[in-house]
């Protein structure tokens, strides 16, 4: 506690602007039978402008200390000169920010000169709390290729992408971030309007705009720095450029490309012969019933016609003769006609023999197809894949695709 004369040394004389925001209380609100000392007065100044003091010392750092306005109040009676007054001091509290806030003050209203009358007025101070904006996804070109910084949202890692603006795209950009986090079940990249970037769009188209990259929920506007436009010259000579390089790529990977086809297509081979093979048991056993029947078919028509003959020849020179039995022979002739045209209307097919017997063949193998329940839709479908499977590697073998003379590929075979 300071004593008066260390009071009158070390503190100047208040002035009236110093002191406008002093309580003041009237005779009649003194509380009766208060005594003040000299003493008391002096410590109760001291405490009070030394208060005074460090709220004015706090204030201009916004991001520390602000004035409050919870009050300590000080019980017991305190008194300046004549009147009794009661001393309410105000004590500024430390704010520490939390996250990434920052604090804004506003600058204090000045003080009206009120003097030692009226009611005290004591200054107040506004805290505006903003967000902080976080640079989650930044843009940089290093050695002229973009560099993509992005924090994934798995553990909040920071990771760069460096893209290839001629070659890469969107597509290549969204799988490489889906790769890199497991974690991200949702990644797509929109314009600031809204619209949804196509995976085919490359990434220097990309990045001549703002754009927001959304992983998962959450929405990130990415700013990437503007750069100069090629000039149109410089355009179309950077088109051929980009055509040189595709047909060097092509040329360069030509062969591991065929390989690669080529593989394919004989593991292709090598299932659907395998689901064929079990099918193709089941055919081969109808197909030979089938041929089985059709053969005695055959072998039933010649005997019938070899009886034919016979009885004929038997009622022409041994029973009757020829004279009687010409009519008949006519009949008979003009019978089998009918009949053939007969087939002709019911088939529309002539009647060949290489053709009806194919037709009998047929017929006698959809009867044992019905009667076993064989798929035969299925294993259509596979030879036809088959089919096509050989017919693209046969080609995929052609010296004019694989790009090479033919007296080398025939070398390399020997």
């Amino acid at each position: 506690m300071c004593s008066p004369a260390q009071a009158a040394r070390l503190i100047p004389p208040p002035s009236l602007s110093s002191l406008s925001g002093l309580p003041q209380f009237t005779p009649q609100q003194l509380p009766s039978g208060s005594k003040v000392s000299l003493s008391d007065m002096a410590a109760k100044v001291c405490r009070l402008l030394l208060s005074r003091s460090s709220v004015a010392v706090a204030s201009p750092f916004p991001v520390l200390g602000v004035s409050s306005h919870r009050q300590h109040q000080h019980t017991g009676t305190d008194t300046l000169s004549g009147p009794f007054v009661h001393q309410s001091v105000r004590r500024g509290h430390s704010l520490r920010s939390s996250g990434r806030a920052t604090l804004f003050s506003q600058p204090r209203a000045p003080l009206p000169p009120q003097g030692w009358k009226g009611t005290p007025t004591w200054p107040t101070q506004r805290l505006l709390c903003s967000p902080a904006v976080s640079e989650e996804v930044t843009v940089v070109y290093h050695n002229s290729l973009p560099v993509i910084s992005v924090r994934l949202p798995s553990r909040r890692e920071r990771c760069q992408f460096t893209l290839k603006p001629l070659s890469d795209s969107v597509g290549i950009f969204l799988q490489q971030l889906q790769a890199e986090d497991r974690g991200i079940d949702r990644v797509a990249i929109y314009t600031t309007d809204g619209a949804r970037i196509a995976s085919s769009t490359g990434i220097d188209i990309l990045l001549l705009d703002d754009f927001k990259l959304v992983i998962n929920d959450t929405t990130h506007l990415v700013r990437p720095p503007r750069r100069e436009l090629l000039a149109h010259e410089e355009a179309e000579r950077l088109n051929d450029v980009k055509l040189l390089v595709q047909q060097l790529y092509t040329t360069l990977r030509i062969e591991e490309h065929q390989l690669n086809k080529e593989k394919e297509l004989i593991g292709r081979l090598e299932d659907l012969n395998s689901q064929l093979r079990p099918l193709e048991k089941v055919k081969e056993e109808l197909s030979r019933k089938a041929e089985r029947r059709t053969t005695w078919v055959l072998w039933g028509g010649m005997a019938y016609m070899a009886t034919q003959f016979g009885v004929l020849a038997r009622l022409t020179w041994w029973e009757y003769s020829w004279d009687i039995m010409e009519p008949v022979t006519y009949f008979i002739t003009y019978g089998t006609a009918m009949a053939m045209y007969a087939y002709f209307v019911l088939t529309r097919q002539e009647y060949i023999y290489p053709d009806a017997r194919d037709r009998q063949y047929l017929l006698f193998f959809h009867k044992g197809v019905k009667r076993t329940r064989f798929d035969i839709e299925k294993y259509n479908k596979l030879k036809d894949a088959i089919a096509e499977a050989e017919l693209d590697l046969k080609r995929l073998r052609d010296p004019l695709q694989l790009h090479l003379p033919i007296q080398q590929i025939s070398t390399s075979k020997d």
